[in-house]
């Protein structure tokens, strides 16, 4: 990246340059017209016995000058402007594309791990299972860990799935009335059994709203996850559903380190992580809150990320209620 940075700025300057030395020979080429122009007048009309034609033809050689002048500053403002406007664009082109292609490679980085670790777990559960005599009890947990990671691995490959139909425009979301209560209570409830006394449930209304239950359930999924994922083991995560102003708020309330104001709007975008992914401790493919945002428009929602006291955030999903 720097050597095509040093040279886009090399070749930048030499094309500046170039119009510079361009503008300044021009501007020579034309002083150099008018003086043979002047001295023409001077040899054909004597300046004193016919000094009004002699100041006409004079006026008409410097309104030459002049407006040669102005259309050399004209046209090379112009081209310089577009120079600097093509250049800016390039610039910015190679930037994203720079940024994307990290991002892409933090991901693929992410991708394996996340992939990586349940099977690794299942596989250990299950070698565990193969090699022991082990009782009903103990048997009957290493399954319902070897469920929890397939799971996982499951929710994993369909944020992958639902990211690639949503940027080919391929999948199609239904609109029925959903029991909301119910969809998120069972969400909670898969949730406690895979994270058990992890999430705590404040307030929960019964609400309707309308819209695709596969996608609207992937969505409070996501933060659920996203707390989980974030918050330390001993501290609880508060579940609030209540309706406000026309809208069914799905809050989750964190007591993880937080997100500082100028990323709040970063990490709804697609692969983007706070922090470096070969330094970060938190597993994730920066895919869960860019298809939760993307889920919310297109039910018309508003995701609201806010700070939770003292620490941590709070992730406020806005649905629409019918009317």
């Amino acid at each position: 990246m720097r050597l095509f940075t040093t040279a886009h700025l090399l070749l930048f300057l030499y094309v500046v340059s170039a119009i510079v030395f361009w503008g300044f020979s021009l501007q020579k080429h034309s002083k150099t017209i008018y003086d043979l122009e002047y001295q023409a007048l001077q040899s054909e009309i004597d300046s004193v016995a016919s000094a009004e034609v002699y100041n006409k033809r004079l006026a008409v050689i410097e309104e030459k000058k002049n407006s040669r002048t102005k259309q050399y500053w004209g046209e090379g403002s112009t081209f310089l402007l577009v120079i600097l406007i093509g250049a800016a664009v390039v610039y910015s082109s190679f930037r994203r594309s720079i940024k994307l292609s990290r991002q892409q490679n933090n991901f693929m980085l992410s991708v394996t791990h996340e992939l990586k670790s349940p099977i690794a777990a299942m596989k250990l559960n299950l070698q565990t299972m193969e090699r022991h005599n082990l009782d009903d009890s103990k048997r009957e947990l290493l399954v319902d860990r070897c469920i929890a990671e397939s799971n996982r691995l499951n929710d994993l490959c369909n944020n992958m799935l639902l990211a690639s139909q949503m940027e080919g425009r391929q999948y199609k979301p239904s609109k029925e009335e959903l029991n909301y209560t119910n969809l998120i209570e069972d969400s909670i409830k898969e949730y406690n059994t895979r994270y058990p006394a992890r999430l705590v449930t404040d307030t929960i209304e019964e609400v309707a709203i309308i819209g695709d239950r596969v996608l609207v359930q992937m969505a409070v999924n996501n933060l659920l996850e996203n707390a989980i994922k974030y918050t330390p083991a001993d501290e609880l995560i508060t579940i609030s559903l209540f309706r406000k102003n026309n809208y069914a708020l799905f809050q989750v309330a964190d007591k993880g380190p937080g997100i500082p104001d100028e990323e709040k709007n970063k990490v709804v975008r697609k692969f983007y992580r706070i922090g470096n992914e070969e330094t970060r401790k938190s597993k994730g493919t920066g895919l869960g809150l860019y298809i939760t945002s993307r889920i919310i428009r297109q039910h018309d929602g508003k995701l609201h990320i806010k700070d939770n006291e003292p620490h941590g955030a709070i992730f406020e999903m806005c649905l629409p209620l019918p009317s």
